[in-house]
């Protein structure tokens, strides 16, 4: 086994603290620390003779620092990029596959902590809690609690955009509320419908159409980027919750602007926006019966440690020869061992 060090570079921290600390218990990996708010020249120097970059999520990294082609023409050394947690969409994962590096995420390292957001939000919404909190701050009181009655979650169905480590999770805590889950994921088997406890439905249009609420827990990809628009929206139930916990850019928030201010579903709860944060004019925070968050349906203390762990433990995989557990961009695999022998004098292997 090759035990020659390998530099891993990272801005600034970890997820969690421990990330770091854990990662210099491995007598394979050499820790590179970047200060953002240090000199360019420096970080540059340190990212050219850099095998890993442990990279922060896409908020906190500046837009110089996010791994395309022109980033990666001046890291020669560069084996692989690992994101903060399961979004990788500040990669470019084709120009990473052509120089044979390697794309790795934290994908389920959050997916509790998500899910959890996704059902906090449903119950706010369906009870109307944000509803009548917001009308109780203010001076005015031309209104009684009977204009906020709510529902229970009691027999709807969650129709959840994505069936992976976030969306099965869904699934399974909207069972607690004896809901019925459906979903559409064009990227997994019958069968997986089944494991993952949610009945299939083959079109975005349908689930849209059968749901009374709607939870999107897709990655934001070429297939999906502006997916959600206003024809899905029309075809939800004037009773219909919109949720989305995923990636700005997937929904159009101009069309979901739209539906609410024309009252053609009931609420919506974001976690996500284009721009983040969101400007304090955005036109969905001036309703009621919007809940908002800053992208933070992931960072909790336990997601956090999560993601630390996940990657910890995925470079002792990447930097020991080992094919890493949630590669990305297989296609790589190939041209990337080429590049791990010239570099260290051994071959990788797939298991």
């Amino acid at each position: 086994m090759n035990t020659q060090p390998k530099c891993l570079a990272y801005f600034d921290q970890w997820m969690d603290p421990t990330g770091a600390e854990m990662a210099a218990k491995n007598p394979g990996i050499n820790l590179a620390f970047m200060d953002q708010a240090g000199a360019e020249d420096k970080i540059w120097e340190t990212f050219a003779g850099a095998h890993g970059y442990q990279m922060r999520p896409s908020t906190e990294t500046q837009r110089i620092f996010w791994p395309d082609r022109s980033f990666l023409a001046r890291c020669p050394n560069l084996l692989a990029v690992s994101s903060a947690g399961a979004g990788y969409d500040i990669v470019d994962v084709e120009a990473c596959t052509e120089a044979g590096i390697l794309v790795v995420n934290q994908s389920g390292s959050n997916a509790e902590s998500v899910a959890q957001h996704v059902i906090g939000m449903m119950l706010a919404l369906a009870k109307q809690m944000i509803q009548s909190d917001r009308a109780m701050r203010r001076a005015e009181r031309n209104w009684t609690r009977w204009d906020y009655k709510g529902h229970e979650l009691t027999g709807r169905t969650v129709g959840i955009v994505g069936l992976g480590n976030v969306g099965r999770r869904v699934a399974e805590l909207s069972k607690a509320f004896n809901m019925q889950a459906i979903a559409y994921d064009p990227y997994i088997t019958d069968e997986d419908f089944r494991e993952r406890g949610a009945d299939k439905v083959n079109s975005l249009d349908e689930l849209f159409q059968s749901a009374d609420i709607i939870s999107v827990n897709c990655p934001l990809t070429d297939e999906t980027r502006g997916m959600i628009g206003a024809e899905q929206y029309a075809l939800m139930k004037s009773s219909g919750i919109f949720i989305t916990t995923a990636r700005g850019f997937i929904h159009d928030e101009t069309a979901l602007t739209a539906a609410i201010a024309d009252g053609r579903i009931a609420a919506a709860g974001c976690d996500v926006f284009g721009e983040e944060p969101p400007a304090h004019d955005h036109p969905l925070l001036a309703f009621d019966n919007v809940i908002v968050s800053p992208h933070n349906a992931g960072v909790t203390s336990d997601c956090n440690l999560n993601m630390a762990v996940y990657a910890v433990e995925q470079w002792g995989e990447i930097f020991a020869g080992r094919y890493p557990s949630r590669l990305q961009n297989p296609d790589a695999w190939d041209r990337y061992k080429v590049r791990f022998a010239e570099m260290f004098g051994v071959e990788p292997v797939a298991a």
